[in-house]
């Protein structure tokens, strides 16, 4: 008995102490965000991206300048970055990934088709669509559209760009866009943020959301902001700093061209 009750204080001190350490982690006197230098149009190193005019407003909010940790985001971006306690927050995050703990959603967004506006498939809303055969169309390897792709029977029809990619050095995004301005490509689809403010610069493309997709993976998700595993402190200041500021921050997307759905995925946010 006196053994288990030694092993139960051991271990509550363990927990208080590891909380204790995790809640050290965070600074008090600046905002570190965690964010990758040339994700274009999200986040950019001289600050243009809507994430950092998002993080700035958070800056604001807390009476804390924003200060970052630059990393290209893929394999072991959050290892390095938030887990390494060196930043504590990355302001985009898809919902449900388990690598963080994610603050409730302030933005959902779809994949989507662009097209010259000009094009034949520019009435083209769900990858189903017949029309779409035996034209060349981008997408991102393994993303969720290239499935939806592949069981409409467009395989063949598919070139690929690779999904994680340093993009200070490659811009698959940006190559696709390109060859759909040139007709080298017929269509691409890309995740929203990524395409909507790039084709809001560019009269002669347009962005059309996959809202009516009947089957395969859904196009559409919910975008929160992730910070360490057990900060909850932290993320209920920041689930109230969203909510508090909502509008302000749907002002920034809207700004931007980043297409926000409603929380269902099945039309344009009111």
């Amino acid at each position: 008995m006196k053994r288990a009750l030694a092993l139960a204080g051991f271990l509550t001190c363990a927990a208080v102490a590891a909380s204790a350490q995790v809640a050290d982690l965070r600074s008090k006197t600046e905002l570190r965000v965690c964010a990758d230098p040339a994700a274009v149009p999200m986040s950019v190193q001289g600050g243009s991206g809507f994430e950092n005019r998002i993080a700035q407003l958070l800056g604001e909010k807390l009476g804390q300048p924003v200060v970052y940790t630059w990393f290209p985001q893929g394999p072991g971006f959050i290892r390095h970055t938030l887990r390494a306690g060196i930043c504590d927050l990355v302001i985009g995050y898809a919902q449900g990934d388990e690598m963080v703990l994610n603050t409730n959603h302030y933005y959902t967004s779809a994949y989507g088709i662009v097209t010259r506006r000009d094009s034949p498939l520019a009435a083209v809303e769900t990858l189903e669509d017949p029309a779409l055969k035996d034209h060349p169309i981008g997408v991102v390897a393994g993303t969720p559209p290239a499935t939806n792709l592949a069981k409409a029977g467009l395989a063949k029809d598919m070139r690929g760009w690779d999904l994680f990619v340093d993009r200070r050095t490659e811009d698959p995004v940006g190559e696709m866009l390109a060859q759909v301005k040139s007709g080298e490509l017929a269509a691409a689809v890309i995740w929203g943020p990524l395409a909507g403010p790039l084709v809001k610069q560019d009269p002669e493309l347009q962005f059309t959301p996959l809202l009516k997709e009947t089957s395969g993976p859904r196009m559409f998700y919910r975008i929160t902001m992730g910070v360490r595993l057990g900060e909850d402190a932290w993320k209920r200041q920041l689930n109230s700093l969203i909510r508090r500021h909502q509008d302000e921050i749907d002002a920034i997307l809207r700004d931007a061209g980043v297409p926000i759905l409603d929380d269902y995925g099945k039309g344009e946010k009111p």
